[in-house]
């Protein structure tokens, strides 16, 4: 665990930093990782670390009058790759990305293979009549629709804004 350490410089104004970012080896160990970083940058591999494991698509809600929109970007994924749930208070989408890159020529043979799954739940703020939801996929687009139901309908109130 690490100590706070207080840095009172000339100026009066206090900065605050831990016990590691003043050992001499922390220095050393973050030039290190700078160094490596710069080192495979350009290079079409990274091998340390695979850049599809931390896949995470982007999600838009969009809660309207009557139904609440949900679309997911999927680029590179099958409808049959998606795995969508619905509960009463909840939508979970769930995936995984799989690629496999396969060169060969005449002194050497490469294969990459990459996995990154992924899963996404999404609170429901009202009441979804879910034997009516529907879900579309299109140019790596998922749409789903989720109507509100009458109970959440009829308990919506708008509340009136007043000017001082």
């Amino acid at each position: 665990m690490a100590k706070n350490i207080t840095i009172k410089p000339k100026t009066g104004k206090s900065l605050l930093a831990t016990f590691e970012e003043l050992s001499p080896f922390y220095a050393f160990r973050r030039e290190m990782d700078r160094l490596f970083d710069s080192f495979f940058r350009g290079f079409d591999i990274e091998p340390f670390r695979g850049s599809e494991e931390f896949f995470n698509p982007s999600v838009d809600v969009i809660d309207d009058e009557k139904e609440i929109k949900v679309t997911v970007e999927l680029p590179g994924l099958d409808e049959k790759d998606i795995d969508l749930s619905l509960t009463a208070d909840s939508l979970t989408i769930k995936g995984e990305k799989k690629k496999e890159k396969e060169e060969k020529g005449k002194n050497y043979h490469r294969t990459e293979r990459m996995y990154g799954a992924f899963s996404r739940t999404i609170p429901l703020p009202v009441e979804i009549e879910t034997d009516k939801a529907e879900a579309s996929f299109k140019k790596g687009v998922l749409t789903i629709t989720l109507p509100k139901s009458a109970k959440a309908l009829k308990e919506t109130k708008k509340i009136p804004i007043k000017a001082q």
